[in-house]
């Protein structure tokens, strides 16, 4: 059962680092937009969306830890 835990808080911590990723490349592509001129609102969208989707699984990611960490507390009585 541990081991499933294990695997699901590698798994969002990956998204974590995928979201993130993905977060700072539409703030690159927002910055060079705003150089250009271009129309930065869907760029700002995509930011928010990233942002928003970054903190959603660092949020699954501690409850996952902290079910593991109940887990392994309880089974060690």
């Amino acid at each position: 059962m541990n081991f499933l835990f294990v695997i699901a808080i590698i798994g969002s911590a990956l998204m974590v680092v995928y979201a993130l990723a993905r977060g700072l490349m539409a703030f690159v592509q927002t910055n060079e937009a705003a150089r250009n001129g271009e129309d930065i609102m869907a760029m700002h969208h995509k930011q928010n969306q990233m942002m928003f989707a970054r903190v959603k699984w660092q949020a699954i990611t501690i409850v996952l830890l902290i079910v593991l960490g109940m887990l392994a507390a309880g089974g060690s009585n």
